[in-house]
């Protein structure tokens, strides 16, 4: 693209020579699309750090020029998210926007290009419901090149499977209408085959998945010895749906060419640090839900990416679960074992532990909020029986209807505040609404507890990462020195909480600290959930020390049962266990393992036993629970009757031997 016309007079050598005239070594500066087309080439290449210098020494050539600055943003927000400076990229991207006229037809391409950014920043950092926003954008600004509308579909349909489904179900139409007339490659053709499988998946269709995702298989070659990562996730996809309908058979047959479990040499080895999420806390998760994940590990050992395939719960259950994978790790000789090609688009059946249930700061938050308002007569809309999804319209709605009553009324606060807790709003659209609800807050008065509600909604959307960002620890630190907080004991204790969580994630050296401080602060009543909270966390990390004491004295402290197996005064001892390998599973050279967790009658049998993790999906999920279920354990005497322990975990590795 060129950003400006100029032309520009060349002095030709060769009329210099013929006029005796000595040809001047010095060189004219190049021109702005000179530089321009410099930084374009260098942003093909792997040096992204020289592209991104490229683009900021043209961002300040073309300072005084609105047009070709904006051009030159939303270039290198591209060059930034290549780097993993997603924040600046969203920044570059909405200024580039803010710059590019929306009804002006040659800024068309540099339009999409920024929405492109925004949607695959925000789908890299699991902020589904903003990158659908901004794909909906961009396929209003695609081009008519079947190219960049097939990507901006493509992506739509992806997130939107997770987020409104029928947003997704209406995309498909969309790229049918166009794959209809276009003549497209097998496999871009595959690739929409593969998202509408996956949507179908989701929705419950088994049936239409399998038939669908199959096709995606035989457009990238059939079933054959010969695979690349494309054929791998297609393959998973077909075997998760025959297996979901019933079709066992078959899926064991795709599972078997997706070379999971089937890995030449090596073994693929949980985690050192591969924790399911717990039940509850901030994403609800319940003991039923499940889902299986796709990942890849980097050269480091971490997750380099983590997306979501299917969740039994809904999307918002998937997407939570994707997230927990992103804290994993590998050892370095645990990345070496494992040949490259299997490091990438790994699968995973996962379910939440029970072990260390905690319950939700954020419902504790919004109840509190909810309370406040209903005691200043305030009438707060019930929560509808639908999804977040169809329900954003009507939230909207609701405050500008009550926007246009009063600007600062607690009416609005109170629209705005159930529209913040909707779990598909997009995050920018979030932020600005959180900062106009505190502004109405100051307005009125609200206290340290109901306001803390909204200041965390803000701060929590300030960057592209959330909560979960490595940042966000640092950013709410500040919260703790302003008297308003620091001076009420429930709110005090809420945010260093939350930093404790978030350093724990990063593996910071503050976590321990923080929770102390809340599980000793004399201005908590003794069974205060803030307390309570901090004194589980604390178990649960001392647990993970091999420090059953500690954890034993931590939960006893918490007034909650301390029965959980890891940290009782004397666990039952283990006896015997029954099981063997599934005959289906050896017949196709699989092996793999289940994280199965249970707990222990004080008869000493095994009770409550499910699957948490298991590799490969489904394979051997039931072959490691029924393993566990015949299990047997000491008897313990328990004076009231009670379990022998609680939430006991243990690996079942399942391997041929030859």
């Amino acid at each position: 693209m060129h950003i400006f016309k100029a032309g520009i007079a060349a002095f030709s050598l060769a009329t210099a020579v013929a006029s005796g005239i000595a040809p001047v070594a010095a060189q004219k500066p190049a021109s702005i699309q000179q530089d321009f087309d410099k930084a374009t080439a260098l942003d093909q290449t792997s040096d992204k750090p020289a592209a991104l210098a490229a683009w900021e020494a043209l961002e300040r050539r073309t300072a005084t020029n609105p047009r070709s600055h904006a051009i030159v943003l939303v270039r290198k927000s591209s060059t930034l998210f290549a780097l993993y400076r997603n924040d600046d990229a969203v920044a570059a991207a909405r200024a580039g926007l803010a710059g590019l006229p929306a009804k002006d037809e040659t800024l068309r391409s540099d339009r999409y290009r920024a929405y492109l950014n925004l949607a695959r920043i925000a789908q890299a950092s699991l902020d589904y419901a903003s990158a659908v926003d901004a794909y909906r954008s961009a396929v209003a600004e695609a081009s008519d090149a079947v190219a960049d509308r097939f990507v901006a579909l493509l992506g739509l349909i992806r997130t939107a499977t997770f987020v409104d489904p029928a947003v997704a179900a209406d995309a498909v139409q969309q790229a049918k209408g166009i794959l209809a007339t276009a003549k497209a490659d097998p496999v871009v053709t595959a690739e929409f085959d593969r998202a509408e499988g996956l949507l179908l998946l989701n929705t419950g269709n088994f049936a239409g998945a399998r038939v669908k995702s199959a096709g995606a298989v035989k457009l990238l070659g059939g079933l054959t010895t010969k695979l690349d990562l494309r054929d791998v996730s297609a393959r998973s996809d077909t075997a998760i749906a025959a297996m979901l309908a019933g079709n066992y058979d078959t899926a064991r047959e795709y599972m078997a060419y997706t070379g999971a479990g089937r890995i030449p040499q090596g073994t693929f080895d949980p985690a050192v640090q591969m924790k399911a999420p717990a039940c509850g806390g901030e994403g609800g998760l319940k003991p039923n839900d499940m889902a299986v994940i796709e990942f890849s590990i980097g050269d480091t050992g971490v997750v380099t990416d983590s997306t979501p395939i299917y969740a039994a719960g809904g999307g918002a259950v998937a997407l939570e679960f994707a997230r927990a994978a992103l804290g994993w790790s590998w050892t370095p000789d645990q990345v070496k074992a494992l040949p490259r090609f299997f490091r990438f688009n790994i699968r995973l059946e996962m379910r939440c532990s029970t072990e260390f249930e905690r319950p939700s700061i954020g419902d504790f938050l919004t109840a509190n909020l909810e309370t406040w308002l209903v005691a200043k007569q305030v009438t707060i809309a019930p929560k509808r029986e639908m999804s977040d999804a169809q329900a954003l319209p009507l939230q909207r709605a609701a405050v500008a209807a009550a926007e246009a009553k009063g600007r600062d009324s607690l009416d609005l606060l109170a629209a705005q505040y159930r529209l913040l807790t909707n779990g598909v709003l997009p995050r920018e659209e979030g932020n600005a609404l959180a900062r106009r609800a505190l502004a109405i807050a100051d307005a009125n008065g609200v206290p340290a507890l109901p306001r803390l509600a909204l200041d965390l909604s803000e701060l929590g959307s300030a960057k592209s990462a959330g909560k979960r960002g490595s940042d966000f620890a640092r950013d709410a630190m500040p919260l703790l020195s302003r008297p308003l907080y620091a001076d009420d004991p429930q709110a005090r204790s809420v945010i260093k909480l939350l930093i404790a969580d978030a350093d724990e994630r990063s593996k910071g050296s503050r976590t321990r600290e923080l929770l102390r401080q809340v599980a000793d602060d004399s201005g908590l009543a003794a069974n205060d959930p803030m307390r309570v909270g901090a004194l589980v966390r604390i178990a649960s990390i001392e647990q993970q020390s091999g420090n059953a004491q500690a954890a034993r004295a931590a939960f006893e402290r918490s007034g909650l049962a301390a029965n959980q197996c890891g940290i009782v005064d004397s666990p039952p001892k283990f006896l015997s266990a029954g099981g063997s390998f599934p005959q289906e599973a050896m017949q196709w050279g699989f092996e793999g393992w289940t994280q199965t967790q249970f707990d222990v009658s004080a008869e000493g049998r095994v009770v409550n036993e499910r699957a948490i993790l298991s590799y490969p999906p489904f394979v051997f999920t039931k072959a490691g629970v029924r393993t566990m279920a015949g299990a047997r354990y000491a008897k313990s005497y328990r004076p009231d009757g009670s379990l022998g322990c609680g939430a006991s975990s243990q690996r079942v590795r399942f391997t041929l031997g030859f």
